[in-house]
C-alpha cells in the first residue's frame, strides 16, 4: 500500500467509491467523471504504479484482471467494450496505481 495513493485508499476503505466487484486480489469501482455510458475501474489491490513496474510474479495478478473484466462484461451486458491502460503522464496516466478503464456500451 502506498498511503499516498488515492486508489490504495479506495482499497483500504477510507476513501468511498462505488464498488462493482472486490474479492482478495482486485477492485472494481464506479469511476467518478464517466466517458462512456459504462466506465468502471480495474485496479489490483496490490499497489502497482504503472504498467511497466509489473513484475513476472505479477502476472497470474495481470491475468485475473482480465478474467475480472471479461466477468464486467457480461455482468453489464454489455454489447462492446474498451480496456484502456494509460501508462506514465506522457501516456495520460493521472493516478500512479495501475488500473484499467473499461468503458462499455450496452447498445
Amino acid at each position: 500500500m502506498d498511503s499516498n495513493c488515492l486508489f490504495c485508499k479506495i482499497v483500504d476503505k477510507q476513501v468511498p467509491a462505488k464498488i462493482e466487484y472486490e474479492d482478495d486480489d482486485v477492485v472494481v469501482f464506479h469511476d467518478i467523471n464517466p466517458r462512456a455510458p459504462v466506465h468502471l475501474l480495474i485496479i489490483p489491490k496490490k499497489h502497482i504504479a504503472t504498467m511497466m513496474d509489473v513484475k513476472a510474479e505479477d502476472l497470474p495478478l495481470m491475468s485475473k484482471i482480465h478474467e475480472v473484466a471479461q466477468e464486467m462484461y457480461h455482468k453489464q451486458e454489455l454489447k462492446g467494450m474498451r480496456l484502456i491502460n494509460n501508462c506514465n503522464k506522457e501516456g495520460g496516466q493521472e493516478v500512479f496505481h495501475l488500473h484499467y478503464h473499461l468503458w462499455g456500451w450496452k447498445e
